[in-house]
């Protein structure tokens, strides 16, 4: 849903009322991967999709049904062989997906949503559940701190459900109690920091924010900072040294930094820093030749080995970029390949 969430925004301001179809299941290649949705308005308005085209039109069918019944539905799809190509597959697959009215529409449910969406906003990781089985939809969102709204009673093997979820980033049907649950993680925006505001950077945080990372400016030089018009603007900027912000940064394994400011004073004040902590991704602007000297500063400012070769430099894929937009282009692509397991 996080795919969707803006627009999800834009009908309920507008009073719309609309379904949300969510791939629940899927078996062998499948074109999308559970927790995929689709919304679906009284007016056949779509936002979202759950399979790339092949079973959109059986689901709006479904989904108009729904709208009208306000009763749930469970749909199941087969892909054959010989359709699979046109939705990009290899081979067949199978896909189950749930159909319900949305939940931020039922007076019963919105308590959930106001919730998820207070979550989404501010960044914060929470998991909905939601029942399958019945003839109306009952949900739980629970979030980290344990507290709980909805109207599905959450027990404690609930609770540890929702919390393996969180912990194993896996969204997944159970059975409890003699029903189908659906739980689904709504995990912390992945953060990616940019230390140096240019052109390479407005096309990065645009970048970014389309692969759903928050991001974070970070830049002494104010005549960069207050001069650049930013395509799209950075959840933060700060117009300070990195030593002055870094220490106060949550620094994990869901944090990616890069440097592009070209300036050894800024850049390296920020390695000290991120190279101790442990962030997923360091990538450094620069030629083999500027990297080789920024190795030898680092040496000599006390730097393992091992820590000097978390470093990705000259940062991003190879892709022989030439142009601010390219080269924003060819860092995403690393951090994505990181991100997904691509070892270095």
């Amino acid at each position: 849903m996080l795919d969707i969430f803006n627009g999800i925004e834009k009908w309920l301001a507008a009073g719309k009322k609309f379904a949300l179809a969510t791939v629940v299941d899927t078996w062998r290649s499948a074109p999308r991967v559970v927790g995929s949705a689709m919304a679906i308005t009284e007016d056949m308005e779509i936002i979202g999709s759950v399979s790339g085209g092949c079973v959109e039109g059986a689901v709006i069918k479904e989904a108009m049904k729904v709208l009208e019944s306000g009763e749930p539905k469970i749909l199941k799809f087969g892909v054959k062989n010989e359709d699979a190509w046109t939705v990009g597959l290899s081979c067949g697959g199978k896909i189950t997906v749930f159909v319900e009215r949305f939940i931020g529409l039922e007076d019963s449910q919105k308590p959930a949503w106001d919730t998820l969406r207070a979550q989404i906003t501010q960044n914060k990781p929470s998991v909905l559940i939601s029942k399958m089985s019945g003839t109306q939809s009952d949900h739980a969102l629970i979030t980290p701190d344990g507290n709980t709204s909805g109207t599905l009673a959450v027990d404690d093997a609930l609770a540890d459900i929702a919390k393996q979820a969180s912990l194993n980033h896996q969204n997944a049907i159970v059975e409890h109690e003699g029903a189908q649950l659906f739980v689904q993680e709504f995990p912390q925006k992945n953060k990616m920091i940019i230390v140096g505001s240019a052109h390479i950077s407005l096309d990065l945080i645009d970048l970014a924010n389309t692969f759903n990372f928050e991001t974070i400016v970070i830049d002494p030089r104010k005549i960069f900072t207050e001069e650049t018009r930013y395509i799209t603007k950075p959840n933060e900027l700060h117009q300070t040294w990195p030593e002055e912000v870094l220490p106060e940064m949550t620094l994990d394994q869901d944090t990616y930094a890069v440097l592009l400011t070209h300036d050894p004073k800024i850049d390296d004040q920020a390695l000290h820093i991120l190279l101790k902590s442990e962030v997923a991704y360091i990538g450094c602007l620069g030629s083999k030749k500027t990297h080789a000297k920024r190795v030898q500063r680092l040496q000599e400012a006390g730097m393992t080995e091992e820590e000097i070769a978390r470093i990705h430099a000259p940062v991003g894929v190879a892709i022989n970029a030439k142009t601010p937009q390219e080269i924003a282009l060819s860092v995403m692509g690393e951090v994505i390949a990181v991100k997904n397991g691509e070892k270095k």
